[in-house]
């Protein structure tokens, strides 16, 4: 049956279909079967968390660019990751609402707000102004209250911190950080993509007393956070 002439779709209403095809298409086909992060996914308005010229891109399967135009947003790595591997890293690192966690990476805040509905607290650290500005206005508008947004460098500020229960990386590494996994608690969980192209891989460093168990469970490719250190390139 037609819509009336003067009929309007609810744009929320449209944003719920899309956000419901997100989980149902992209993240559970992806292995996401934690029923509370899909719970959450369902909850937390990604339409919110990006720039508005891209709103209707909001749930697609795409690395959505942030900054700058799109072929620079890439090069810089001002974009936020595709929804699935947000969903993933999520699950992996099995966030409790006691923990205190820490991320690098804020980007458009997204991703410290789906860790803030599930932590008691998150720092997230951003080297980008406008990025970091950008963060706290979204994590403000979307009313979340245990986020907080610092301009700092990662590679770098994080040890000022304190100690974490997990620390997130939104972006690559060529390794993970031995100065960062000095600052996870006890059973304390690290995420980091990690690696070289074409090669990289979702790395869970997980404290155990002395010992750092590492697993690695899935592939994906990510652009590189800033001022890590990477690996030593012979010339000859």
């Amino acid at each position: 049956m037609a819509l009336p002439m003067n009929s309007q779709v609810d744009p929320r209403d449209v944003h719920a279909q899309a956000r419901f095809n997100m989980i149902e298409q992209q993240i559970r086909p992806w292995n996401v079967l934690d029923e509370e992060v899909l719970e959450l996914l369902g909850q937390v308005r990604r339409e919110d968390f990006v720039p508005p010229e891209y709103v209707n891109m909001a749930y697609m399967d795409i690395e959505i660019p942030l900054l700058g135009s799109p072929e620079e947003a890439a090069a810089k790595g001002w974009h936020m990751l595709a929804p699935r591997i947000e969903a993933r890293m999520l699950q992996d690192l099995a966030v409790k609402p006691g923990d205190r966690v820490l991320e690098i990476g804020s980007g458009s805040g997204y991703m410290a707000a789906l860790l803030a509905a599930r932590a008691k607290e998150v720092v997230t650290l951003e080297i980008v102004p406008e990025l970091a500005e950008m963060a706290r206005e979204n994590l403000l508008g979307a009313g979340v209250k245990n986020a907080e947004v610092q301009l700092a460098d990662g590679a770098s500020a994080a040890a000022a911190l304190g100690q974490f229960d997990v620390i997130v990386l939104s972006g690559s590494v060529a390794k993970v950080p031995d100065a960062l996994v000095d600052l996870l608690r006890d059973g304390g969980r690290l995420g980091a993509i990690v690696g070289q192209l074409p090669v990289m891989r979702f790395t869970v460093a997980e404290k155990k007393g002395h010992q750092v168990q590492v697993r690695q469970p899935w592939d994906t490719l990510a652009s590189r956070l800033e001022n890590f250190e990477e690996p030593s390139r012979f010339s000859f």
